[in-house]
């Protein structure tokens, strides 16, 4: 049976049926923006919390893009392997995430904003910052066109300890992610990917890369600990057209006393997500856009489930050409990690194909 207040923002049988058993049938703009209303939020509240507007000085925190290094320094960052230690990945495998410090520089942080706030402005026609408000804006598949957030998608130094913490010698590219929070946008509902990911393997990791500092105030990524967290709530029937199901999520981590991490992100902190962690993000109460790169890993060798659905949104976009059941090992999934298999993903090896060139 189907709720009795469905979803305004569905269509087609996204809208008529109850259950998630059908593909995405919008666009994954579309799927963000009904995914967030998702979420349960507490009432607006009409005061202005000064304290949280002035939590980032940008122009304190950022270099200003006149003083930033030339592109080839960032590059050769991005290709420089990172100490990871033993400590994290334990941590990793005990609570499904690890937050690393000092991942990126200040120079990589900042080139990687000014070019996410270029992007997302000439893509949705704002202006970042409180141009637009209450919105989350999401942007995939960039890396074909451009070579900048290439560099930082691809990265071996990324990819590199996506592969340590999963313990596997090879990891491909799922997709990247673009996102902006814009201000006065609320919560993202509890979730783990593996109920999002048409991926038929929990060898999956996320790297979540802020493009500013996050704090409480605007609304870091926030974790459930220990990673078993999940099974406390597998019982709970998901709902796409309303809030029951992040409600539920909530009461139930409440009830068990799970330990909740919704620490701040400093300046070039990453966080490294399984996909069977349980993860949320509060809502972003300053005038600054939460803008992040998310980029996803898996296993080399995993399969398409048989039977994606529409919690997966547009995922041919993303493994082309690939049926159900079939190897995820697309030319839009190249292998980046190793640093020998990944040569002609980098920016100094053969060029990966574009969508422009896909579509002919």
């Amino acid at each position: 049976m189907r709720d009795s207040k469905p979803n305004s923002l569905l269509v087609g049988d996204n809208a008529r049926r109850a259950d998630v058993n059908q593909a995405w049938e919008q666009d994954n703009q579309a799927w963000w923006d009904w995914y967030v209303t998702l979420a349960e939020n507490g009432p607006p509240s009409t005061a202005r919390d000064v304290d949280a507007l002035r939590a980032v000085d940008l122009e304190q925190v950022l270099l200003a893009e006149s003083s930033q290094p030339p592109d080839e320094v960032i590059l050769n960052e991005l290709a420089t392997p990172f100490a990871l230690h033993p400590d994290a990945v334990a941590s990793f495998q005990r609570n499904g995430f690890v937050k690393l410090r000092n991942v990126l520089s200040r120079a990589a942080v900042s080139r990687l904003r000014c070019e996410m706030v270029r992007l997302l402005e000439a893509q949705f026609d704002i202006k970042m910052n409180g141009g637009t408000r209450e919105r989350f804006l999401s942007m995939e598949m960039v890396w074909l066109e451009n070579l900048l957030i290439r560099a930082f998608v691809l990265s071996t130094r990324i990819a590199g300890i996506c592969a340590a913490l999963l313990d596997v010698p090879r990891v491909r590219l799922y997709h990247d992610n673009l996102l902006s929070k814009e201000p006065g946008c609320g919560r993202t509902p509890w979730h783990y990917d593996d109920h999002h990911f048409p991926l038929a393997t929990q060898q999956v990791v996320t790297a979540w890369i802020p493009a500013q500092p996050i704090p409480r105030s605007m609304g870091p990524l926030t974790f459930a600990a220990p990673i078993e967290s999940w099974q406390l709530v597998r019982d709970i029937e998901f709902s796409k057209f309303d809030t029951s199901y992040d409600r539920q999520v909530s009461e139930s981590f409440r009830k068990h006393r799970v330990a909740i991490d919704d620490s701040p992100f400093a300046l070039g902190e990453v966080s490294f997500h399984h996909n069977l962690s349980f993860h949320t993000a509060g809502a972003n109460h300053t005038d600054i856009s939460r803008l992040v790169l998310a980029n996803t890993y898996y296993v080399d060798g995993a399969r398409v489930v048989n039977q994606p659905t529409m919690v997966s949104g547009d995922w041919q976009k993303f493994i082309r050409d690939t049926a159900p059941g079939a190897v995820a090992a697309s030319p839009l999934n190249p292998v980046c990690w190793p640093a020998d298999a990944s040569k002609t993903a980098a920016i100094g090896g053969q060029p990966l194909p574009r969508n422009s060139e896909l579509e002919q």
